[in-house]
């Protein structure tokens, strides 16, 4: 059986894209990802797109997406962190995992680097621990 796995966040175009594109590759196929948002913006933060291309990442053809309660059902889902407490993903999900990241929209490329450097080592860690789980 598929585990499914969640990423959310509000606009769906910086950290939770980040963390389903490390999840993709390191994940392997027992596992569902997808992202999405509250308030999903109209693309991915070029600087996310930038920062992930330059190791390698293609992200160009993940685009933001609206979260719906079929998405939460039945997955593990990670709360990215929120700058807009009224439309923070973690007030809709029960049995959240919250990571507090900072938002990369806004920021520096160097702050971005250091924002996706810091996704990659957790989502490392959650795919260890789902794989524990089996």
């Amino acid at each position: 059986m598929t585990k499914k796995v969640l990423f959310v966040c509000v606009e769906n175009a910086g950290r939770s894209q980040i963390a389903e594109s490390f999840f993709r590759k390191y994940g392997g196929d027992s596992f569902h990802v997808t992202s999405a948002g509250t308030t999903p913006s109209s693309q991915l933060n070029p600087i996310v797109i930038q920062v992930m291309d330059e190791i390698g990442i293609d992200v160009t053809q993940q685009s933001p997406k609206l979260l719906s309660d079929d998405m939460i059902n039945n997955s593990k889902t990670v709360n990215m962190g929120c700058m807009d407490k009224e439309s923070c993903p973690a007030l809709f999900v029960n049995d959240v995992i919250d990571w507090n990241i900072d938002d990369p929209k806004g920021q520096s490329i160097e702050q971005v680097r250091i924002i996706r450097d810091e996704i990659k080592l957790k989502v490392l860690k959650l795919i260890d621990s789902l794989k524990d789980e089996k």
